[in-house]
Parts: C-alpha cells; structure tokens; sequence
C-alpha cells in the first residue's frame, strides 16, 4: 500500500511472520527507534544515521510479534531523539493526520500512530516516555497503550530517559490493541473486577469546555461500572509542579543518555529541539535529587489511592490537535500543559490506556485516558474492551 500519509522512513523493511500465532494475519509498522538485525536506524536525525552502526540484534518486542504470527511493514518516522510530542520533523518532514490534515499527528511516535489511522497497518509500535504513544494517538483518533515501566522488554531500542521509556502500541479497534497487549506482556493474567473509580479535579481543570463536553457522557456509564465513583485532588502542590519534576528528571537522564554523542558530533536539530537538549545540558544532580524525592511521594501516593481495584479517568490531552507550524512560544504553552496529563503515569510508571471518543468538534479527536495500578496492564486492557463495547459507549459515541 502507497505511504499516502508519509509516515514512514522506509516503507519496503518488510518482516514475514517467524510462524502462525495469535496475531496471524495482522500487520504492524515500527517507530524508527526499534533495532532491526543489519539496519540503521535514524531516530528521527540524519547526523544520528550518519554515525551509528546498523544493529546486530532486533529488538526483543519485535520478535515477540513476528512469533506470533505478525508480519512486519515498516519503519516510521519520529521526532528527532524522541524529545517531542509534536510530531513535526525538521529533517523528515511531518506525517499527515489522516483525521485533519490540517493538524499535528502529536509525537514522538508520529508515523506509527499516521500508519494505523491511515489505515496503513492494522497496529504499530512506538516508545512512550512522557507521552509519546498516547499523544498522537489521541491527536489521531486511535487506541493506544503504555504499559507499566519495565513489564515488556526494551533491549534493543534508543533510548531517551531509561527511568520513564516504554514500549506502547496502537490499533484501530480495542481487540487489536488488547491482543496485542497479550503478546507483549507474555500472556500475563490478572482477572477480577475494579470497584472503584476515580476522577481527578486537577486534570479535568485542564480541559478546554469543548473537551470537557465531549468526554462528560463517557462520565455516567463509567460510574455505573463502579461500586465507589468519587473525585480526588491528586496533586496538592500542583500538577505543573509534578510536570517540571518529569521535565528535570527526563532531561538529566536524557543529557547522560546522549550528551557525549551531542558534543562529539554536534548535530543539527530543528526548533524545539535544539533548545530542549541545551536545557538538559546544564542540569546537574543538585537539579535532579529535589526532584527525585518528589517522585518518589508522588508513586507512594498513586500506588496507595489506586491499589490494585482503582481506576483514575482523565482526559489525555488538554484538547484538540493543535494546529501544523504554530511558533514556538504556543508550542511550548502547549507542550507544558500536555505534560501535566501525561507525565502522572510516567512519574509513577503506570499502566495507561487512551480511548478515542466520537465527539461535535469536527473532524479533531478527542480521548479518554484511564490509569490503572501497577502490574494491571491485561487486567486493565480486558476492562477497556468490555467498557468500549457497552451499549450505552456505543450509543454516547453517536
């Protein structure tokens, strides 16, 4: 199939399946960020091709689909060194959203979310650290998944920040994304119900009115679901001082990742960028140990109020896809107020899957976000199945 929606680096790195599986007969697209056995990879910056080897080893998360019977079609394009949630490459140019050509896909992992709203592939892969599944598969109306950091393999991959990088994926559909799940995650089994579900006053208070409207019919069928709705505050002193404790912690580790290749071979990054790795060039320890601290109450806090029965709804994003070449000054607005969503699960290395929802505000997406405990990943995968194929979903999605 032609690459219409120009998500990928190279449309032709084709897989064939290693047997018959689960997956059988279900394509997938890989963020550009995966190592594939004899092939370069750009993370999403000519100067990192130019002076990297081709990998020795594909990536553990790959080989686990290709066993079970998915056939590879594709690298996809990135943010430069996933250090954006953008989607805009300065270098490769910026997958089309096939929702509003009009709009960002959301990064960092844009060409996998493009490639599966363009219904190029039936899933892809991506890597989320601060968001960068679950952005722009809300920006492009899909499903997507972060699971909890650590519980599917990451060996093989470039990394950003080793503390908060997971592999997530995306589908069309919640079977897909839920079978996929199963793959990754090693058949890990958890069953029961959640009895209780909770939604956060400080993360709504994000959302624009048009947001808020749009996901406020998923609120009733959701409280149906549970023996105990209620609000919560999470962050007493504040979700953007949450958010700037993510900032500092993912730019130390980001800065000890990549500063010595930064230095030796100063490559060219585009806008954002660019200024991104000067801030994390002067962080220091005595930066980043205030902050450690924090987020070490902060996973207290959400590993005591979610347990293993509690569900945490909120929206993954402040609003729609903003629009293609907006300066650098809303972008930055934007990205802050993003980050205040998305780094909750981060910070605490959190199982989160994101839901599109049908909604009046056009052809722009808008998405439901729910966060489960640790370790509840299939558990909260299997609930997300089930509430998408409720009657009162279905009927609130038009």
């Amino acid at each position: 199939m032609t690459d219409t929606y120009q998500a990928f680096v190279d449309k032709n790195k084709v897989i064939q399946p290693a047997k018959e599986g689960s997956l059988s007969g279900l394509s997938f697209a890989v963020k550009d960020v995966f190592h594939l056995e004899g092939m370069k990879n750009s993370a999403g910056n000519p100067d990192w091709l130019r002076t990297h080897d081709a990998a020795k080893e594909t990536a553990p998360a790959i080989k686990r689909l290709l066993e079970n019977g998915a056939k590879l079609e594709g690298t996809t394009i990135t943010d430069e060194i996933m250090y954006s949630l953008q989607g805009e490459n300065f270098h490769y140019g910026t997958p089309v959203n096939p929702r509003d050509p009009t709009r960002i896909p959301g990064g960092s992992s844009s060409g996998s979310a493009v490639a599966v709203a363009g219904n190029i592939t039936d899933f892809s892969l991506g890597t989320d650290t601060g968001g960068s599944v679950r952005i722009p598969s809300a920006y492009c109306g899909i499903y997507g998944f972060r699971p909890t950091h650590g519980n599917v393999p990451i060996e093989h991959v470039i990394p950003l920040a080793p503390s908060f990088d997971t592999v997530g994926w995306m589908a069309r559909d919640a079977k897909t994304l839920k079978d996929v799940g199963k793959v990754l995650l090693d058949n890990q089994q958890i069953s029961g119900a959640f009895s209780r579900i909770l939604f956060s006053k400080d993360t709504w208070e994000l959302a624009d009115g048009d947001t808020q409207k749009a996901l406020s019919p998923s609120f009733s069928l959701l409280e149906e679901l549970a023996d105990e709705p209620s609000w919560v505050e999470l962050a007493k002193e504040g979700l953007p001082f949450w958010a700037n404790a993510f900032r500092i912690i993912q730019g130390k580790e980001i800065w000890d990742a990549h500063g010595d290749w930064v230095k030796a071979v100063k490559p060219e990054f585009g806008p954002g960028i660019k200024e991104r790795f000067e801030m994390a060039s002067h962080l220091t320890s005595m930066d980043a140990n205030p902050q450690l601290k924090l987020q070490d109450q902060i996973r207290t806090k959400l590993f005591e109020l979610l347990k293993d029965d509690a569900l945490l709804i909120l929206p993954t994003v402040p609003g729609e896809a903003p629009m293609l070449n907006l300066s650098g000054a809303l972008v930055e607005a934007r990205r802050k107020q993003t980050l205040q969503l998305s780094c909750i699960a981060g910070l605490a290395g959190l199982p989160q899957v994101t839901i599109p929802i049908e909604s009046e505000l056009g052809n722009a997406p808008v998405s439901l976000s729910v966060v489960a405990g640790p370790n509840q990943d299939i558990r909260l995968l299997e609930w997300m199945n089930e509430f998408v194929a409720s009657e009162k979903f279905i009927k609130g999605r038009g």
